[in-house]
């Protein structure tokens, strides 16, 4: 099945500054997440985000917080961030069945709410190059299992390309002139 733009969300997990530092390919992550959030904006797709304890490990890297906004994004002490009840309730408001995940940490957070979303008969999308952990290993092992669960893993290009369909959207130029550089 392809990425629907009209019943997709995409949900950032866990992008704090203050973990961000220990985390594999810390940069990359965050530029394809804040990729992914500027595509949703220009595709119209909701985004929602989540903070793992937020009092204790800081908020979300700047940018991003911004890009996503602070109101739609969640603290929460759960791993996955579905199980948080602020989280859920924000996330079924949007009504969509098809989640496009990323954010980090890939073995944790990441997996876990996969597994959850799909748990609640949601069709879960990861987005391979925007998820990171501390150990790439882990991202390696996180990933299988998440694909073994049966979620579907993507690239962030797969996402556009999905969600646009045709070379004649209305959106095309854009995406080509500012996402595929």
């Amino acid at each position: 099945m392809l990425m629907d733009q009209e019943n997709c969300i995409v949900a950032v997990i866990d992008v704090q500054a203050r973990l961000l530092g220990g985390v594999h390919e810390n940069e990359r992550l965050v530029n394809n997440c804040s990729w992914l959030v500027r595509l949703a904006g220009l595709m119209n797709v909701p985004v929602i985000g989540s903070e793992q304890y937020p009092e204790g490990l800081g908020h979300t890297e700047e940018g991003l917080r911004e890009l996503v906004g602070a109101a739609n994004i969640y603290g929460k002490t759960f791993f996955a961030c579905i199980d948080d009840p602020g989280f859920e309730k924000a996330f079924q408001a949007h009504d969509r069945k098809q989640v496009v995940l990323c954010g980090m940490e890939s073995q944790a957070c990441v997996m876990q709410s996969a597994i959850r979303l799909l748990e609640k008969g949601l069709e879960v999308f990861v987005v391979a190059d925007a998820i990171s952990a501390r150990n790439a290993y882990d991202t390696e092992v996180a990933l299988r299992r998440m694909e073994q669960a049966g979620a579907r893993i993507v690239t962030k290009e797969m996402v556009g390309f999905e969600w646009l369909r045709r070379s004649d959207a209305a959106e095309f130029k854009a995406f080509s002139k500012e996402f595929l550089r």
